[in-house]
């Protein structure tokens, strides 16, 4: 039987929870084939067979990071909430789920993607992440929107959305220098406050 008709002899979900600790720990471009062979343990045919290259690999470790840990920014779309307190639980509950020690500290979106130098090599890399970034700004413009229409949050769009969006960006490296997360949650109550209508 020719060995395309084979099923894989391996379990993706596992493949990619080891590739994207890994990817998240190091970033993208202080991590090798070899190491990525070892966290894996698949040979370079079989990663190359599964997802073409080592860029193919990591653009599907970020679907497999926002199923799962970065899922933390769903709340951002919770209509069930307040905005307000939609924002509150997106901030809050990043910082939570960037400090669990179970994994690499920080974001994986916002660290790994990070190159030391520009150019096509790594276009696709960054375009994978940037996307992931874009589409969170997009969520959180929209719950900005919603607050402001219900009179809950300051009526500068661009501001409220730009604020809380780099500072969700922000956490990753706070927490990766050793800020502790309890001083984050009092940063986040801070900006809370002063992004709240009076």
């Amino acid at each position: 039987m020719p060995s395309a008709g084979r099923p894989r002899a391996f379990d993706m979900q596992a493949v990619l929870e080891a590739a994207m600790l890994l990817f998240w720990e190091q970033g993208y471009e202080a991590t090798s084939l070899a190491q990525l062979r070892a966290a894996t343990g698949l040979s370079s045919a079989s990663l190359y067979g599964a997802f073409g290259s080592k860029e193919g690999l990591f653009k599907q470790v970020v679907e497999h990071y926002m199923e799962g840990p970065g899922s933390a920014v769903a709340v951002i779309e919770d209509e069930t909430l307040s905005p307000w307190e939609a924002v509150a639980g997106l901030l809050h509950g990043s910082i939570d789920m960037q400090a669990d020690s179970s994994h690499p500290t920080g974001c994986l979106i916002a660290l790994s993607g990070t190159m030391r130098a520009p150019g096509e090599e790594h276009a696709g890399v960054r375009a994978a992440v940037a996307d992931r970034r874009e589409a969170d700004r997009v969520r959180i413009r929209a719950c900005v929107e919603r607050g402001v229409a219900a009179g809950e949050l300051d009526a500068d769009v661009d501001g409220v959305t730009t604020v809380v969006h780099s500072f969700l960006l922000g956490l990753s490296t706070q927490l990766r220098d050793g800020v502790p997360a309890a001083t984050l949650h009092t940063a986040v109550d801070v900006l809370l406050r002063n992004i709240r209508r009076a």
